[in-house]
């Protein structure tokens, strides 16, 4: 089934066209199957607001629309064409490096609050620390003022990481990893809407690099469950590193924070990567990839201002504003969001709104995996698999 919804993107010049197959997602019960959570609350959990509905016109959450006379709904996926930057859906799969952020994450799987964002994350660790009671209740309270009151909140982790390690400074053995197993516990029961994660594996298959900020594995549960050889990197790989970065590990997924099935792979500052920002044959194939690949943002707020995503791709890369990556973003506010696309285009990354609601992200990032695996390589065919499913092969 093909995901539509009625706050797709207004036209806009130097845009590309793209028609959405005809999908039945008008009743209340596929909005409920979208995210269980919004079903009454009327909020996605991400923080992304409702899908407006229009005068006259029911919304995409409406029961009422799904008895909207027939000759009204054959028209309704012609008004609701997507757009796209020709200059992004012409790319070959090869030339893109994804980069997946919690908005991923919360799309996928949107019954576990600690995948929604990096507050949420760490509010559901310090709730673990408390439940297991692996954590001094005044240091409890102390932490949960900080995640409200603090901007960075990579220092409060970082904090937090070293509050429930050894005071020799040594991250093994610690409470952390035990907290981040009660908050991430059986993540393959909950992946409700996969419909992003089979996207990302299309372009997978066609050659594009995947790294992420997120310290969940989804992507390589679902990848495996299609019979995907997925494999879990951090940088204190070496070898790896550099054999995903020059595309040796197909399916690899690079986790710039670690994973946490292994905290010992976890690190939250710069200071815990000497041994990869000083090796120089590391830093210059990872910048090498910033300059010649084109990077696309997935569920992405404010990776630009994660410190371990500075120091292994922007420092020491020039003329930034002549590189041209991509970041998908909500357009909730409209003074926030240009506002947000200029400052971004200072670092080369032109801001591409999906849509004014949370719900419009699984159909658009699938409709622009398929536009960009119609770009066909030299002596390669099509990508059968960005196809929708349950489209005619």
């Amino acid at each position: 089934m093909h995901l539509l919804n009625a706050c797709s993107p207004g036209r806009a010049p130097g845009m590309s066209e793209a028609r959405l197959s005809p999908a039945p997602l008008w009743a209340e019960d596929r909005a409920r199957e979208m995210d269980p959570q919004r079903s009454r609350a009327g909020r996605p959990p991400s923080g992304g607001r409702v899908c407006p509905e229009p005068a006259g016109v029911p919304g995409c959450h409406s029961p009422s629309a799904a008895v909207l006379p027939a000759d009204f709904r054959s028209l309704l996926p012609l008004c609701l064409s997507r757009k796209f930057l020709k200059s992004l859906i012409r790319k070959q799969p090869q030339e893109l490096l994804l980069v997946i952020g919690t908005g991923v994450s919360a799309a996928v799987a949107p019954g576990i609050r600690a995948l929604c964002s990096w507050r949420s994350c760490i509010e559901a660790v310090i709730e673990a620390a408390e439940q297991l009671e692996v954590l001094h209740p005044g240091d409890v309270a102390e932490f949960r003022r900080k995640v409200v009151k603090d901007r960075d909140l990579l220092v409060v982790a970082h904090d937090l990481i070293r509050k429930m390690s050894p005071r020799t400074g040594d991250t093994k053995p610690s409470f952390f990893q035990d907290c981040l197993m009660e908050v991430f516990d059986s993540l393959e029961q909950h992946i409700q809407n996969p419909l992003v994660l089979q996207s990302i594996l299309s372009l997978m298959d066609r050659g594009t690099l995947v790294l992420t900020t997120n310290y969940d594995n989804l992507l390589e549960i679902f990848g495996q469950q299609q019979g995907k050889p997925m494999e879990s990197l951090d940088l204190k790989d070496k070898t790896k590193v550099l054999q995903w970065a020059r595309g040796h590990i197909k399916y690899g997924v690079l986790h710039i924070h670690g994973l946490y099935t292994d905290p010992c792979g976890m690190v939250l500052d710069p200071s815990g990567y000497k041994d990869v920002t000083q090796d120089p044959e590391v830093m210059g194939v990872l910048q090498d990839l910033y300059r010649t690949k084109s990077f696309l943002f997935l569920g992405c707020g404010e990776t630009l201002r994660d410190q371990i995503f500075q120091a292994l791709f922007l420092y020491s890369v020039p003329n930034k504003g002549e590189l041209e990556h991509y970041m998908l973003a909500l357009k909730d506010d409209e003074e926030h969001f240009f506002k947000h696309q200029a400052d971004m285009l200072l670092h080369g990354i032109k801001v591409v709104s999906y849509g004014d609601c949370f719900d419009s992200f699984p159909g658009y990032v699938q409709d622009l995996a398929s536009q960009i695996c119609r770009q066909r390589s030299p002596g390669r065919p099509g990508c059968a698999a960005c196809r929708a499913p349950g489209a005619s092969q």
